[in-house]
């Protein structure tokens, strides 16, 4: 199988392509540079041009472009920012899919899609919610209808835990020293996902035809900030007594505190479930020992 593969140079790019390899399929990256080595192709998304020859032969495109959306606060300019980000390539790689005759899209999203919705459980079937980030996500979703005939998964992708960095990497040092804590009143859900499932996700995302549209890439058993804190210090053997209040971390962040760190989305996998995917690491406490152990 040979995969495109968008947003490359991040954890969970690199991830994936590391795995495609290991598994004998031929990976070619796009990069917004000039080519190093074989299997790049440049590309300039706001422009709309691709190297000659990249989407020859190919059986998928994996798109995982998105500027990341801390440690800013969200200006307006900062916000555009991360809305062309998504939009511009996803743009121009569903247009490439359709253009090629590409049989399969996966296109990264988030849950932030849900917004900010409580308790409730959250299958690929809950509407969308309000706020920045719940209409970006909308936003970027909506930019693969361009994708024509092809099977696009929609990845609505949780808290990602890697020992490599991601959420975990600010945070163990802080827990390690026993400086781990909850985040407002720890009543807000977080829903995580081990890096070793997520990759394996991928995996499955790109060779099941059954799946498609949105789908929940995140651990069938979603907790509340308050137990994933003390499941970390758990993990690490420290205790985890602290508290950052709510207003402070508005002070601090502003609207990326209230939609992200404060925000709960109880988002369970559904569509992965159904499908027939089986998780290796299906608590988080496990998946927090399996990043903590690399």
């Amino acid at each position: 199988m040979r995969v495109l593969i968008a947003g490359s140079s991040g954890l969970i790019g690199n991830a994936l392509t590391a795995r495609l390899r290991a598994d004998g399929h031929e990976v070619v990256r796009l990069v917004r540079r000039e080519t190093r080595r074989p299997g790049e192709y440049s590309w300039d998304p706001p422009a709309g041009r691709v190297g000659d020859g990249a989407f020859d032969g190919t059986d998928a495109v994996v798109n995982l472009c998105g500027a990341p959306l801390l440690p800013a606060r969200w200006s307006a300019a900062r916000k555009q920012v991360i809305l062309d980000s998504r939009i511009e390539p996803t743009e121009v790689l569903a247009e490439a899919v359709a253009e090629h005759g590409i049989p399969v899209l996966l296109n990264a999203s988030a849950v932030g899609y849900y917004g900010d919705a409580g308790s409730a459980m959250l299958e690929e079937s809950a509407p969308n919610g309000t706020g920045f980030l719940a209409n970006l996500c909308a936003a970027w979703e909506n930019a693969t209808e361009a994708a024509g005939d092809a099977r696009v998964v929609r990845l609505r992708t949780g808290l990602v835990l890697s020992g490599d960095g991601g959420l975990l990497g600010p945070l163990k040092p802080l827990f390690s020293l026993a400086l781990g804590g909850k985040l407002g009143d720890g009543t807000q859900y977080m829903p995580w996902i081990a890096e070793e499932d997520h990759i394996s996700a991928l995996m499955f995302a790109l060779t099941d035809e059954n799946l498609s549209g949105p789908v929940n890439v995140c651990g069938p058993l979603p907790v509340t900030n308050a137990e994933f804190t003390r499941e970390f210090g758990r993990v690490l053997n420290r205790p985890a007594p602290w508290w950052v209040p709510a207003p402070a971390m508005k002070l601090a962040l502003g609207e990326a505190a209230e939609e992200m760190a404060l925000a709960s989305q109880r988002a369970v996998p559904r569509a992965l479930e159904d499908a027939g995917f089986e998780f290796k690491h299906k608590t988080v406490g496990d998946a927090l020992a399996a990043a903590v152990a690399r």
